[in-house]
């Protein structure tokens, strides 16, 4: 059927019931992105197909991490930067449109990862078949990226499972399990791993028809009225959530659905402008670039054995028995230590509902629940090959901790602590062997913040810093490699502007006003939210360590709240009153009206504080700091971090800024050393 053709991504074959199996293995590349050679090649087979009229076709991936991860991002932004977004994303549907029109039954069979354009090329088959496996992920994420699908997603999900299914995983890029996309009739059905190819030619030969009341339902919620009805409400729930001029992706996905007719093409003409103008904003620029960061942080401990299967961990409290539970679950033996069993219990106890959450079934739950071991005399230190140490911010007693376990250590065990903020030079001086020494500083909490920052000091062994690197890739953790100064970084730069509005909040700005201001920045939490979030108590140690380093001053009140047990969120009362959770903020007169400057003096407090760490070697570079921030604080995603804000808004005009601030509300605000690093004279782009 193929002869004469040769392929370097595609791999053909034709059994004999005349059944072609078309196997993606892109050359040179352990993952399937699909990029301009991939989809060309794919449109010759096409092609071919069309014509010889095979009495199916089946569609999966030669390679064993998974389907296809999406559309290659690399060559997306070179079209970009050229200008030829449309033109390749008219190309790719094209291909796939060709794909979805022949005139024989086809069928995608799918396991482990399938994302983006990958799940776009699963939706142009008639039917889908699904490995039944955990490793199976199904999703359409661009809207992570500052775009939304261009290959067919938006023309042909919701047409599939109804829009009220589809809409939330384009608006969201969620991620669906095997058995959740077989509910939701993103696949047609499951098949165990190994029997995947087998059952995709039974399901060839005898198709599976689609329910009637989930064919009723695609074409209710798809007809015009319907989408006229729901288009203003899911609007209006995406606004409440995110900023159009933020995020302006979600919004145009709602709207290329809205004006979406019967018409394939007119909808997949919709699409590709759609994404094409997308592709030009200053989001999805950031989005992209921060893309790329993450991945590099996941890669820094690539090609590095850690060597690690049983932790230990000291403090039971809420990082470190939050931190003992998270790497239980992802695999290794874990022993937890305390004074007293009294201390380890509530920590185990948060440990098991983690565990009930994530892994849903008994089997695994106690599997986990297994590797997590109370242990209050700490006999797991002589068997562990990583010891945390997680207990309260004091330099004398994390001392006196080490001393006892460092003596028990064999070989070439590592010594970690969680310090927030103490220098690791001043943590190091009593070690026997101080080189496998450093700082793994987690955030709280620890399940949701991907961050952690591996702290080093003037002699720490760099091998020990990529076994480091590597152990926190293999829990799932984004880490980046920062200079064990007061605060690191990410604590550094959020101290000021958390400092600032305690400041602001002091001379009478009303906190929701303060919270109000910030989310409309882009931060995900308002400053007087989070610090009752993180806790006043831990405000307060985290200032007084780094308030003298920073030349910043601890605003009055703090001490009268935790003198009264008024901690924050874990106490019911704060800066703000808690119930169930949440916090209860005072109205606000209507005439109240802010200063101009309420942004400028949070969000600069930090921008300065960035380009100090800079010009310090905190990080290595830029776009380390950037996602450092990013990741550590939850800084505006689609700003790029404050170093990529800064050079959108230009270093001379931030500066300036700054200059008036200075004069306005205090020498704080006087520009730090660093301005004239030249990181900060680079473009505002992708990467």
């Amino acid at each position: 059927m193929f002869e004469g053709l040769r392929f370097n991504h595609w791999k053909t074959s034709l059994d004999e019931r005349g059944i072609v199996t078309l196997s993606l293995d892109r050359a040179g590349s352990g993952v399937n992105a699909i990029n301009r050679a991939v989809l060309d090649e794919l449109g010759q087979i096409v092609e071919r197909l069309a014509i010889e009229r095979p009495a199916g076709v089946i569609v999966h991936s030669a390679k064993p991490a998974g389907f296809a991860v999406g559309a290659d991002i690399k060559e997306f932004v070179e079209y970009a930067k050229q200008g030829s977004v449309l033109e390749n994303i008219e190309n790719g549907q094209r291909v796939y449109e060709a794909l979805a029109r022949l005139p024989c039954p086809t069928v995608a069979a799918i396991h482990g990862a399938c994302m983006g354009g990958g799940t776009e090329l699963a939706l142009a088959c008639r039917q889908r078949i699904a490995a039944d496996d955990d490793k199976t992920r199904i999703a359409l994420p661009e809207v992570m990226l500052g775009i939304h699908p261009g290959w067919g997603g938006t023309a042909r999900l919701p047409r599939l499972i109804g829009a009220p299914e589809a809409l939330p995983l384009l608006l969201t890029g969620r991620t669906l399990s095997a058995k959740r996309a077989l509910a939701l009739g993103v696949v047609d059905r499951l098949a165990p791993p190994e029997e995947l190819l087998a059952e995709a030619r039974a399901l060839l030969r005898r198709p599976q028809a689609r329910p009637f009341v989930r064919r009723a339902k695609a074409w209710l919620t798809n007809c015009w009225p319907a989408r006229q009805i729901l288009a203003p409400m899911v609007l209006k729930q995406t606004a409440a959530k995110v900023r159009k001029e933020h995020y302006p992706a979600p919004f145009a996905t709602i709207d290329v659905w809205q004006r979406g007719g019967g018409d394939i093409r007119q909808r997949l003409k919709l699409e590709a402008r759609s994404v094409a103008k997308l592709a030009e904003t200053s989001t999805a620029h950031n989005l992209i670039r921060l893309f790329f960061l993450q991945e590099r942080l996941k890669n820094q401990g690539a090609g590095t054995e850690h060597g690690i299967k049983h932790v230990h961990v000291v403090g039971a409290g809420v990082m470190g028995g939050d931190i003992a539970a998270w790497v239980a679950l992802k695999g290794f033996d874990v022993t937890l230590q305390d004074r007293e069993m009294k201390f380890i219990q509530p920590a185990l106890d948060r440990a098991r509902k983690l565990y009930e959450k994530k892994l849903k079934t008994p089997e695994k739950i106690e599997a986990a629940t297994r590797r997590l071991r109370a242990d209050v005399e700490g006999a797991g230190v002589k068997n562990a090959d990583l010891a945390i140490e997680a207990i309260y911010e004091n330099a004398e007693a994390k001392e006196a901790l080490y001393a006892a376990i460092e003596p028990q250590f064999q070989g070439d065990e590592i010594l970690a602590s969680n310090t927030s903020s103490i220098p690791l030079d001043e943590l190091r001086k009593n070690l026997k062997a101080p080189q496998r020494f450093l700082g793994l500083h987690f955030f709280n909490p620890v399940a949701q913040m991907p961050l952690v920052e591996v702290v080093r000091h003037d002699a720490l062994d760099p091998a020990i810093e990529k076994r480091a690197l590597a152990f926190c890739k293999a829990i799932g953790k984004l880490p980046v490699a920062v200079k064990g100064t007061p605060g690191f970084l990410v604590n550094r730069i959020l101290m000021p502007y958390l400092l600032e509005a305690l400041r602001l909040y002091n001379e009478g700005v009303p906190g929701p006003v303060l919270d109000k201001v910030a989310k409309q920045f882009g931060m995900p939490m308002g400053p007087i939210e989070l610090a009752d979030t993180v806790g006043l108590d831990v405000c307060a140690s985290v200032g007084k360590e780094l308030a003298p380093f920073l030349g910043l001053e601890l605003p009055p009140g703090l001490e009268e709240k935790l003198d009264a047990g008024k901690r924050g969120k874990k106490d019911g009362q704060g800066l703000y009153v808690w119930q169930d959770g949440k916090p209860i903020k005072p109205e606000v007169d209507p005439d109240y009206q802010p200063a101009p400057d309420l942004v400028d003096r949070m969000i600069l407090a930090m921008v300065n504080e960035a380009v100090a760490c800079l010009a310090d070697g905190v990080v290595d570079d830029a776009d380390l700091l950037d996602a450092g921030v990013i990741f550590g604080t939850g800084f505006a995603p689609f700003r790029g971090g404050p170093i990529q804000y800064l050079r959108s808004e230009g270093a001379g005009a931030v500066k300036a800024k700054l200059e008036q601030l200075a004069q306005r509300h205090g020498a704080r605000f006087t520009p730090k050393e660093g301005w004239d690093h030249p990181a900060l004279a680079a473009t505002a782009d992708f990467a």
